[in-house]
């Protein structure tokens, strides 16, 4: 077969890798793309992941968002029509979407964010199969317009793709360590509302630091100039690209203002604190499980922080439930491969 596969962000780089690999493995001739979009590139760049750059990102502005996926549509349609995919593979990539559906190729597609309306609406219509977490109800899709038998569950969260494949590696904390993920501004779910989540930020940085070392992972250059500014002397601001699951690993502490990290955090056992501005499905339900605790003011968030990192036995305790929980599910690669070969 040939198959193509749109990767967007530095998630889809880790959640398509393993089944680029193996599909290769086989036999089957793959196509990747993506865009101009610092995390996914240079995180790709980082593992070794090759794809081809066709477009960019259009930033927080709606206008500018429109123009780039038009241009890069177009652009697209050119490079996947030259490669000639008997599947299209997306993490619900609009352009790859559009452009499947007008070359007529089946679309495999994931999602496991019906909160974020936009894409949704942009591209679950046009999916030959939809593919997501079983923590999703099916009436979250179909109210834009999947029909129910289109959808396929697996029994896991997404992170379990490239975390099953992690190898087994001791950490040692000499001092701790509290990692502060910042939300995903630029999205199109969260660019023109208002955020919840700088307050909590600062406190995090402001009382943590003076028990561990803080770091604090932005996405975009403009949150990285900012937070320095904002954080000199209390904080370390990343500035590189990272592989998210190695650094998380060695942490005492996560909170996270976006989705996927707090997942990875909270199945590798790491005492995660969720201060997103939307409600997940996926949060949600890790807040069920009492893997993640969500602080929703400053005050719940450094009072829960602070019993995470001093109380040890807590700790243990939850590394042992994340490792039961991860090794209870289904291996999305393999549901992934079996969707995309099915004739």
């Amino acid at each position: 077969m040939k198959i193509w596969f749109d990767v967007l962000t530095p998630k889809q780089v880790m959640f398509f890798s393993p089944a680029v690999s193996l599909l290769r493995e086989k036999g089957h001739q793959v196509l990747c793309t993506s865009r101009q979009y610092r995390e996914a590139v240079e995180l790709a760049r980082l593992k070794g992941f090759a794809m081809e750059i066709v477009g960019r990102h259009g930033g927080a502005d709606r206008y500018e968002k429109l123009l780039a996926s038009s241009e890069r549509t177009l652009e697209l349609a050119k490079v996947v029509g030259r490669f000639g995919p008997d599947a299209a593979v997306t993490f619900s990539s609009p352009e790859g979407a559009r452009v499947a559906y007008g070359l007529g190729v089946r679309h495999v597609g994931f999602n496991d964010s019906p909160h974020s309306e936009p894409v949704a609406r942009l591209t679950v219509p046009l999916m030959s199969r939809l593919l997501c977490p079983w923590v999703i109800p099916y009436s979250a899709w179909t109210r834009y317009g999947i029909a129910r038998k289109n959808i396929t569950r697996y029994r896991a969260l997404d992170p379990a793709a490239w975390l099953k494949r992690m190898p087994p590696s001791e950490t040692t904390r000499e001092r701790k360590k509290v990692l502060v993920r910042l939300e995903e501004s630029k999205a199109s779910y969260i660019a023109d509302k208002g955020l919840a989540s700088p307050p909590l930020v600062d406190a995090a940085v402001n009382e943590f630091s003076k028990l561990a070392d803080v770091l604090v992972l932005c996405r975009y250059h403009d949150q990285i100039e900012e937070a320095k500014k904002r954080y000199e002397g209390k904080a370390q601001v990343v500035d590189d690209v990272f592989d998210g699951a190695m650094l998380i690993k060695g942490a005492s502490l996560f909170v996270g203002a976006g989705g996927t990290m707090s997942a990875e955090a909270a199945l590798l056992g790491v005492p995660t604190i969720s201060i997103a501005p939307v409600r997940f499905y996926v949060d949600d339900y890790l807040v069920r499980t009492g893997l993640v605790a969500r602080a929703r003011d400053a005050k719940s968030l450094v009072r829960t922080g602070k019993k995470m990192l001093s109380d040890e036995k807590f700790g243990k305790n939850l590394r042992k439930k994340a490792a039961r929980l991860l090794a209870s599910m289904e291996d999305p690669t393999q549901v992934m491969i079996s969707a995309i070969t099915k004739r």
